[in-house]
């Protein structure tokens, strides 16, 4: 029975079931139906078809859940991009398994190109949707030293846990929301303020997460236990990343499938 267990724990380890999950489900799917929002005609027009009519918020959630098979362990660097604080993404050396920047240029690259297969642009256009998913949740650019705060231990009302997780999933399961709740209940946005969350580029963006991070460093101790005034904190900050990252998702497929 001994030996049936620690097999088992192994195997659960070895497939990324006990992996942190980007945003969490509820997360990414939010990120799909806010774009699904400010999709183009043509754009939504040619989702719907790679997609076999599915939504964006269904495949959201495409690129942790081929997790569970090894034979896509080599897109797991695509999910975050790790740096010190003070550098510039541009001048730190590259991973050469690749990072987030490079992840979502491929997909890209892919669904540009007219010469790519339909099962090409199937696969690259779902791991767009989770990837841009991933760029809006801070810890995922985050440092190499506690592996994006997976390492960085803290306490969760009364339970153990760590940074990345909390932002990944204990803050918004928290909530007790649905992603199409969390999707409607977005803030009210004009014309004028839409336009200005869709400006710069994947770069830009970021460095934008990349300011939160430092930010939820500055204000988080290891060890220090975080309740309702860290959800105070940051709630609206967490809420506000998923409307942005669901707004420049629809941006970049509108650029896409003009």
């Amino acid at each position: 029975m001994k030996k049936f267990v620690a097999v088992l724990l192994v195997s659960l380890f070895s497939t990324g079931l006990f992996a942190s999950e980007d945003w969490g489900k509820t997360g990414h799917r939010a990120v799909g139906e806010i774009a699904g929002k400010y999709l183009s005609k043509k754009a939504e027009k040619q989702i719907l078809n790679l997609l076999d009519g599915h939504s964006l918020a269904f495949v959201a959630n495409y690129g942790d859940d081929i997790k569970s098979d090894r034979a896509y362990d080599h897109y797991s660097p695509w999910h975050y991009v790790n740096f010190p604080f003070g550098e510039k993404y541009e001048t730190h050396p590259k991973s050469e398994k690749g990072d987030i920047i490079q992840g979502i240029e491929k997909c890209i690259t892919v669904l540009k190109n007219a010469n790519s297969s339909r099962e090409d642009k199937v696969f690259h256009l779902k791991m767009l949707v989770h990837f841009m998913g991933d760029l809006h949740q801070p810890l995922h650019i985050g440092l190499a030293d506690d592996k994006g705060g997976n390492d960085f231990q803290v306490r969760w009302f009364n339970d153990g846990t760590n940074l990345h997780s909390v932002w990944d999933y204990k803050m918004l399961d928290f909530y007790e929301m649905s992603y199409t709740e969390v999707a409607t209940n977005t803030d009210v946005l004009s014309k004028e303020q839409v336009e200005a969350i869709k400006k710069g580029n994947v770069i830009d963006w970021m460095y934008e997460s990349r300011v939160l991070c430092e930010d939820i460093y500055a204000n988080t101790e290891i060890g220090e236990k975080l309740s309702y005034n860290y959800m105070y904190k940051y709630m609206n900050t967490l809420r506000s990343q998923l409307q942005k990252g669901g707004i420049r998702l629809a941006k970049v497929l509108n650029e896409i499938f003009k």
